[in-house]
């Protein structure tokens, strides 16, 4: 029953890196049983230190969450199982944790939640938990440290604190979300994933202000792809993620061509995933959108490019540009000369 925070700090011993993967209970039955295969197809191509399952808003995949976490387990993955506050009550809770426990998961992600569909504003349940911050109290007391538990960390500050015209979290509403998230921590949070953002400086800014704040626990970034300009656009403006204008653009001018945006989404993911490993990130955590080959491709590349730089092989496409270029200038002196 490994904790995924003793596995992290198995990886930093011994300088390796690793990833993860996201992936949300399907709506079909044939849903459910493509991602029953898709899990074995990317276990084989490329090993997870542990993979999350999501829990619907408003509890709604609650039985199914469930039931896919224990697959995964059976498949010889690490689950880490998302468990929210919304629309669950106590006893649920209770329950859930037991089943967990029953089969050997020993890893939750402990959320407040989003509000059920058709309600704007989240409110606790009767009899419930207000808050993650309840739920990891709540969840030590009655287990120890039976579970490695992470919380949610918001780089660019909570959806809800942030001004949607501007996309900024005000100073005084980030810092009282750095105070929140230092008592999750106090209160038996093992680690923090991040929200997702699209500026790897982000990213080393709400690590560093982590560690400013006392916070020492791994702060494992959240990395979403760009696959399809709609559920894009969707994403960050149902979360107010700023988008770099650069990335805006990007997506915009690729738009009609899935082909094309799914490869700069690549792209964009591989170059991400460097700047995080530089600014300090224990490992890449890819929110999946249930599809496989991007995330793969983003994976394998980087992990191609770190064993080149520790071999010290030469970058061939930077020395071929490099001695193209080099070739260019003496051409153009001998024909001055002539």
């Amino acid at each position: 029953m490994p904790k995924i925070n003793d596995l992290i700090a198995q990886k930093a011993a011994k300088g390796e890196d690793w990833v993860s993967y996201e992936y949300f209970p399907p709506r079909s039955e044939q849903g459910v049983k493509n991602l029953e295969a898709r899990f074995e197809r990317m276990k084989a191509a490329r090993m997870p230190l542990f993979c999350d399952m999501t829990w619907g808003a408003g509890g709604s995949t609650s039985d199914l969450t469930m039931e896919l976490t224990l697959k995964m387990k059976q498949l010889g993955l690490e689950p880490n199982m998302h468990l929210t506050c919304t629309n669950v009550a106590k006893a649920d809770v209770v329950k859930a944790l037991k089943t967990c426990r029953d089969n050997g998961v020993a890893n939750i992600v402990a959320l407040r939640g989003d509000p059920p569909v058709g309600q704007d504003k989240w409110e606790a349940t009767e009899g419930g938990f207000e808050c993650a911050l309840d739920l990891v109290k709540f969840i030590r007391e009655t287990h120890g440290d039976y579970f490695c538990l992470s919380v949610a960390g918001y780089p660019e500050g909570h959806p809800d604190t942030i001004v949607h015209k501007v996309f900024v979290c005000p100073d005084a509403s980030f810092k009282l979300e750095m105070d929140y998230l230092k008592k999750k921590v106090d209160a038996g949070a093992d680690m923090i994933i991040t929200q997702m953002f699209f500026d790897a400086s982000t990213y080393g800014a709400f690590l560093k202000e982590c560690r400013k704040c006392g916070i020492d626990v791994p702060v494992v970034p959240g990395i979403m792809l760009v696959q399809a300009a709609g559920g894009f656009r969707k994403m960050t403006t149902m979360c107010k993620t700023r988008v770099p204008e650069a990335v805006a653009k990007a997506v915009d001018t690729r738009a009609s061509d899935d082909a094309e945006l799914k490869s700069y989404g690549v792209d964009l993911g591989v170059e991400m995933s460097h700047q995080l490993l530089k600014y300090g990130a224990p490992g890449l955590h890819f929110y999946t959108l249930n599809l496989e080959k991007s995330t793969l491709a983003i994976a394998d590349r980087v992990a191609a490019d770190r064993a080149k730089a520790a071999k010290g092989e030469p970058d061939w496409l930077k020395l071929a540009v490099g001695v193209a270029a080099v070739a260019g200038l003496f051409a153009f002196a001998l024909k001055k000369r002539a």
